[in-house]
C-alpha cells in the first residue's frame, strides 16, 4: 500500500464542457471561439494544485470502479494518490457546462446528481497519518468522517459555497481553516461588510477565516494575528477564471503543511490563485512552487492592510456612550 499522502480531500470532482465566447457574459450573447472538455471539480483541482506546487495529495472520495474510469485515470495522470479511495459502480463525476466571457467571468451550470462525500466507515489509521483534510459543501453528507477526522488532529480546510441549512451550519462549525467566497459568507452571516463577516464567522476554535473576492482580492482573520486583514489582487492577464479558487484552497493547503502562518498561507494562496487564471480550465496553469515564489517576490506584489472597520465601530460606540453619560 503507498503512503498515505499529507493532504487528503473528498467533494466534488467534475467533467466540465467549456465554451469560450468573444463577450462578456453581461452582453447577453457571444460567438463561440473555442469549445473544450476538462477534468474539474473542487477538491480535486485542489489536490491537483497541491502535486502541482510539490506537495502529495491523495482523493478519498467516491470513485467508478471501473479501471478504466476517466475520472480515475485523470486524478492519476495528475499525481493525486487514489489507492485510498472507496470504490462504487455507481459512482460518476458532476458534469458542468461552463460559460466563459471574454473577460475571464465565467458561467457554470451542473448536474450534480452523483454519489459525493466517502464512505461512512472510512478508517482512521488512513486520516491519522494525513495532516489537512479538504472538503467542500458536499461533505455534508459524511459528516461523521469529516468530525472523526477533526477528533484526530487533521486540519480541516472547508470550501464551502452553499448551504443545505443545519447539516452546512455543523460542517462550518467543523472547519478550523474556512475559506468562503465572500458572497457566501454574505449570505450565510447576513453581514454586508467583510470585516462584519470575518466577525460573525470566527470562533475560539478556528485557526483562520478567509474570504476570497476574486478581483478584489482576500480578507481574512488569524489565530496568530492580531486585527482583520485584506490583501489586495496581483495584477495578471485573466484567461479563465474557472478553478481559481480551487487552485487557492490547494496552495493554502499546501502552505499549512509547511508550517506558515496565515497571512503566508494567504498569500501563497493568492498569487498561485492569480497565475491560475492566466490559462484556460481549471487546470492548465496551475502553478509550481518556484513559479508561485516569483510572483511574490515581484516588485508588484502587493502587500495586506489591516482593516480599520472594526475600530471605527468601536470608537463610534465609545462616543455614543460619552454622549449618554453627560445627558
Amino acid at each position: 500500500m503507498p503512503t498515505v499522502p499529507s493532504i487528503l480531500g473528498f467533494g466534488a470532482i467534475a467533467i466540465d464542457d467549456i465554451v469560450y465566447v468573444d463577450q462578456p457574459l453581461s452582453a447577453g450573447k457571444g460567438k463561440v471561439l473555442q469549445s473544450a472538455r476538462a477534468f474539474g471539480g473542487n477538491v480535486a483541482t485542489a489536490l491537483a494544485a497541491v502535486v502541482r506546487l510539490g506537495g502529495t495529495a491523495g482523493f478519498v472520495g467516491w470513485l467508478g470502479s471501473a479501471a478504466d474510469d476517466a475520472v480515475l485515470r485523470d486524478l492519476v495522470a495528475s499525481g493525486v494518490e487514489t489507492a485510498f479511495a472507496p470504490r462504487h459502480p455507481d459512482a460518476r463525476p458532476v458534469r458542468s457546462r461552463i460559460t466563459v466571457g471574454s473577460d475571464g467571468e465565467r458561467f457554470i451550470a451542473y448536474d450534480d446528481d452523483a454519489m459525493l462525500g466517502t464512505a461512512p466507515d472510512f478508517p482512521d489509521d488512513i486520516l491519522s497519518h494525513a495532516t489537512v483534510l479538504i472538503v467542500d459543501s458536499y461533505a455534508i453528507r459524511s459528516l461523521d468522517v469529516v468530525a472523526r477526522a477533526r477528533d484526530l488532529g487533521l486540519a480541516i480546510l472547508g470550501d464551502i459555497e452553499w448551504s443545505n441549512g443545519p447539516a452546512t451550519e455543523r460542517l462550518i462549525a467543523l472547519c478550523d481553516h474556512l475559506i468562503l467566497p465572500l458572497g457566501f459568507a454574505r449570505t450565510a452571516t447576513g453581514c454586508r461588510s467583510p470585516a462584519e463577516m470575518l466577525d460573525a464567522l470566527w470562533l475560539p476554535s478556528r485557526s483562520a477565516v478567509v474570504l476570497t473576492d476574486g478581483g478584489r482580492g482576500v480578507y481574512y482573520r488569524g489565530r496568530e494575528e492580531t486585527g482583520l486583514w485584506h490583501l489586495p489582487p496581483h495584477r495578471v492577464v485573466v484567461v479563465d477564471s474557472t478553478g481559481a479558487g480551487d487552485c487557492f484552497h490547494g496552495a493554502y493547503a499546501h502552505a499549512l503543511t509547511r508550517g506558515a502562518d496565515t497571512a503566508g498561507r494567504v498569500a501563497f494562496a493568492a498569487a498561485a490563485a492569480a497565475l491560475s487564471i492566466t490559462g484556460r480550465g481549471g487546470r492548465e496553469a496551475l502553478p509550481t512552487d518556484d513559479q508561485v515564489t516569483e510572483l511574490l517576490a515581484s516588485t508588484n506584489a502587493p502587500s495586506a492592510v489591516e482593516l480599520k472597520m472594526r475600530m471605527s465601530i468601536l470608537e463610534h460606540s465609545l462616543k455614543l456612550s460619552e454622549e449618554i453619560f453627560r445627558r
